[in-house]
């Protein structure tokens, strides 16, 4: 209802460049790349990393793993790459793992990793860092641990499991590792013609601030690959940071319940 606001409510850009230099596009018109459909880019707002300023639009994310032919011919695992998209279906950002080939084969889903997030511009705008550790509730004294840098090389929050005999449990920190969510899983954790959730709460357990759902994807994908879809709701004023540590820990679910290397079954809790 603004004049000059495009659809999604941020401010057309104008130029005033002199004839016979390039305009830039129009930043509320999604761009399309190779048949790959955008976000359009935000204009940069006060007090926002670099690049989040797409969080601050949306209250909603699609995550989609691509599926690798490698993975299902041989058995051999390949590094992870993830659409992230809104709900228009547009890619708000593109996340791939780099770890090297060992790795990935060795430690299977508990390997360390580093995964890139990058926008439309191909900036890396914010990158997730796992160190190996222990999953298992027989353990408690090495749970997984996940950083989350936006930009990279800049904290901003972290995803600590903590400890519980039978509940998947995470706290979301802030970049001063004051603990701001709670995050709490299902007993069994076994995504068989249904959706898995993973409930995003207050501290005191009381409000419902989100929710981290692992999408059945049909008996055919869920049987052949480990290419996993996930949606995630959180509050449209939510900070954009922890928006970015929830992506982190939807990767980190991911990678400790859902994913599998060769015949290795997925895990079904916290006792394995």
């Amino acid at each position: 209802g603004v004049a000059g606001t495009g659809g999604y409510g941020f401010q057309v850009q104008t130029t005033g460049l002199p004839p016979g230099l390039a305009v830039p596009p129009i930043q509320n018109q999604p761009i399309a790349n190779n048949g790959t459909i955008w976000m359009p880019v935000p204009l940069p707002l006060p007090n926002c990393p670099p690049g989040l300023e797409y969080l601050t639009q949306i209250d909603q994310i699609l995550i989609h793993q691509q599926i690798e032919l490698l993975e299902i011919l041989i058995d051999f695992e390949t590094n992870n790459k993830y659409e992230i998209k809104n709900t228009l279906g547009q890619r708000v950002y593109f996340a791939a793992e780099d770890t090297d080939c060992c790795t990935r084969n060795c430690c299977g889903p508990s390997r360390p990793f580093t995964l890139r997030i990058i926008d439309n511009l191909g900036h890396e705008v914010i990158r997730l860092e796992r160190p190996l550790r222990c999953s298992s509730c027989w353990f408690p004294c090495c749970l997984q641990e996940l950083e989350v840098q936006a930009p990279p090389g800049t904290p901003v929050g972290y995803v600590v499991q903590t400890w519980h005999p039978c509940l998947p449990k995470f706290v979301i920190q802030n970049e001063k590792r004051m603990d701001i969510l709670k995050i709490t899983g299902p007993c069994i954790v076994c995504s068989c013609c249904q959706d898995v959730n993973f409930e995003v709460k207050s501290m005191d357990e009381t409000t419902s601030i989100g929710r981290i759902s692992k999408q059945w994807s049909g008996i055919l994908k869920e049987a052949l690959t480990d290419a996993d879809n996930f949606g995630m709701t959180f509050p449209m004023d939510l900070d954009v940071k922890m928006k970015a540590v929830m992506i982190g820990a939807c990767f980190l679910i991911d990678y400790m319940f859902f994913e599998r290397t060769g015949d290795k079954k997925q895990r079904t809790g916290v006792w394995q």
